[in-house]
């Protein structure tokens, strides 16, 4: 039976494959304060399903999550939906020459174009087509199906305590200098 309790659901019978985990390594080595596995062996393990999830949400429009990235970087850019490429580097966080390669992948799948950049003669502009914008879009709204799926379990209050808490654990570690994001 689950209560509710503070907007929480209470369920003092249901248990996970961590609360196992934890319960042996206190057994095994009751010197270590092992309850940081409470929290992050959890959070490892939806990240481990949050990648089916998405995987399974792209692969329906026959995308892989990296093209879903640069894809939805242009798409979240706004009209004319276009970005140059050291933009597209920064928000999917990968080597210029990587995003290179990727670009010209999506630009023969039809779903990018090149053009010159207007404000800089060297340069050039990513710009997502008519058809990499209805992919991303129809790939975005599965996703979002696939992650409402995964939060389920969770009352609105409860997602936006969750949010507030991993907002909190998050944003210093991505505002430290020279760490990976």
């Amino acid at each position: 039976m689950v209560t509710r309790v503070d907007g929480m659901a209470k369920d003092p019978g249901r248990r996970d494959d961590v609360d196992a985990i934890v319960a042996a390594w206190r057994r095994e080595r009751p010197d270590l304060d092992v309850s940081p596995l409470e929290v992050l062996s959890r959070v490892s393990r939806l990240a481990r399903r949050l990648d089916l999830a998405r995987g399974s949400a792209f692969s329906e429009h026959q995308l892989e999550g990296w093209a879903f990235d640069v894809l939805s970087a242009l798409r979240r850019a706004g009209k004319p939906y276009e970005l140059s490429p050291g933009q597209l580097v920064q928000q999917t966080l990968v080597t210029s020459g990587t995003m290179t390669n990727r670009v010209d992948r999506l630009e023969r799948s039809g779903y990018v174009e090149r053009r010159p950049d207007p404000g800089d003669r060297r340069g050039v502009l990513v710009r997502l087509t008519t058809a990499g914008r209805d992919v991303v879009d129809s790939a975005m709204a599965d996703l979002i199906e696939q992650e409402k799926s995964l939060l389920s379990e969770l009352s609105e209050a409860d997602r936006r305590e969750l949010a507030r808490l991993l907002r909190r654990m998050l944003a210093p570690l991505e505002a430290r200098p020279g760490e990976a994001r």
